[in-house]
């Protein structure tokens, strides 16, 4: 049914085969809180190993005001400029060809390596789960890599109804857990007063709490991905900026709830170490049901999680291609599916090797950092984007508010994060600045003739400078 419905609404520009706008404002919503919510499932608890439980929550509420930022932005410029490839749309328009190409690799390694985290994350918690010895995960990440990689080769509409159902059960999850252990009753089974005491409520002072902001991310690490299919929605002036904040507000639900059962149900020395923080919640309750519920959302929420990532990468690399910032054989569409096929393809096996080289630190690590980078444009790209377009001169599909407030705190609180990341993987950081400015003198002297600059500015706007 979905295949036809898509083979259905055939466009073509051009004479070549488009992306098919199919999607609505619960499909955006999918997008988005399926790519994050595996945060609440695993991710976040590391900030307590940092700075204690105290602190875990207090960098939930600030990093939320981050990404409270980053989706207000988001959804201005976005709903504006409703291309394939989100952010890289965004920058090849405002700032010009180079950022756009940074700006693109930093969603595709965001994205790429949390979905390689993810498929770790499902492979580690069915052979936890499983308890024979000598079980291996390889085969289980092989599996969901591929799979999911051939939904996402299948078409768009298909791969996020499936995200949209597998989401909103792991969110549900999240919500009887949290109504099944008598919150507003300390004492009945949530001992929070016990467990967080003036003691250890910030274990290791203030500076535990900054060390925390880098583990506080993955509370809502990719609700930017609702930007990667803006070229495949129906109404992107509204589905956008809807479909973006109410999957903010929808995670800074869970997070709230995520935080107050975990933390009242573990001590900040256990909470900070394990991998599966809402499942051992479950099995804390002493209920089997809820136990075994918490398993099954684990598991959903890493699959709708890299499900997400394998649809916003692909549309990236594909934008990439398009532009012939790479070879423009990255940008053929499936002339059925409909779906950037060769990117999804390409993609593939990189995913798969990163799996198997790679460890789970070092997969989120990576994601963490490119995420960064990225949201530390977009707090310069949407003052750039008021200066050179003030309100009222073009069209715009939503308009933020408080500029430029939501800009100044998100390059400061990005700021602050590239100081936690650099406290506990300070190697890391530098090897990955020095890889992006390697790869941008590549693109600089190598492949940027390639580039029909005239070509890149495709909304009908006044041109700035240089186009």
């Amino acid at each position: 049914m979905t295949v036809a419905l898509e083979t259905a609404e055939t466009v073509v520009h051009g004479g070549r085969v488009s992306l098919l706008r199919v999607l609505g404002p619960s499909h955006v919503w999918a997008l988005g809180v399926g790519i994050v919510l595996v945060g609440e499932f695993t991710g976040w608890n590391f900030a307590a190993d940092k700075g204690g439980t105290l602190a875990a929550l207090i960098v939930c509420w600030i990093v939320g005001l981050l990404y409270t930022s980053v989706a207000m932005i988001d959804s201005e410029v976005t709903s504006t400029v409703a291309a394939a490839g989100g952010q890289y749309a965004q920058a090849k328009h405002i700032v010009g060809p180079l950022m756009a190409f940074n700006v693109a690799l930093f969603l595709v390694f965001a994205y790429t390596m949390l979905e390689v985290s993810d498929a770790i994350l499902l492979g580690d918690t069915i052979v936890a789960k499983a308890g024979v010895e000598g079980l291996n995960h390889n085969a289980f990440i092989a599996a969901t890599i591929v799979v999911l990689a051939w939904l996402n080769y299948r078409g768009v509409l298909m791969t996020l109804n499936v995200n949209f159902v597998i989401t909103a059960i792991a969110y549900v999850s999240i919500v009887i857990l949290f109504f099944s252990v008598s919150p507003w009753t300390q004492g009945a089974v949530l001992k929070l007063n016990e467990l967080v005491t003036p003691a250890n409520a910030l274990p290791y002072g203030w500076i535990g709490v900054i060390a925390a902001f880098q583990f506080g991310i993955w509370f809502y690490l990719g609700i930017e991905g609702t930007t990667q299919a803006a070229e495949e929605v129906r109404s992107p002036a509204r589905s956008l900026p809807y479909g973006t904040m109410a999957g903010m507000i929808t995670l800074l639900i869970a997070a709230a709830m995520t935080w107050y059962v975990c933390a009242s149900l573990m001590p900040w020395e256990y909470l900070g170490i394990t991998y599966y923080p809402l499942w051992d919640a479950g099995r804390l309750t002493g209920s089997p049901l809820l136990e075994n519920l918490l398993f099954v959302a684990t598991l959903l929420a890493a699959l709708a999680s890299a499900n997400g990532c394998i649809n916003d990468a692909a549309r990236a690399w594909f934008s990439l291609g398009r532009d012939r910032y790479l070879p423009s054989w990255f940008s053929a569409v499936h002339p059925k599916y409909r779906t950037p096929y060769r990117s999804i393809l390409f993609l593939l096996p990189i995913a798969l090797a990163f799996a198997f080289i790679a460890d789970l630190n070092q997969a989120i690590t990576f994601s963490i950092l490119s995420g960064v980078l990225q949201y530390t444009f977009m707090s310069i790209n949407i003052m750039m984007f008021r200066k050179k377009w003030p309100l009222g001169t073009i069209r715009r599909g939503y308009t933020h508010p408080f500029h430029p407030l939501p800009a100044i705190v998100l390059f400061c609180l990005c700021v602050v994060t590239f100081f936690a990341i650099f406290l506990g993987f300070g190697s890391q950081l530098s090897a990955m600045v020095a890889f992006y400015f390697l790869i941008s003198l590549w693109f600089h002297f190598y492949r940027y003739k390639f580039v029909r600059r005239g070509d890149q500015f495709t909304m009908p706007w006044p041109k700035p400078q240089g186009y």
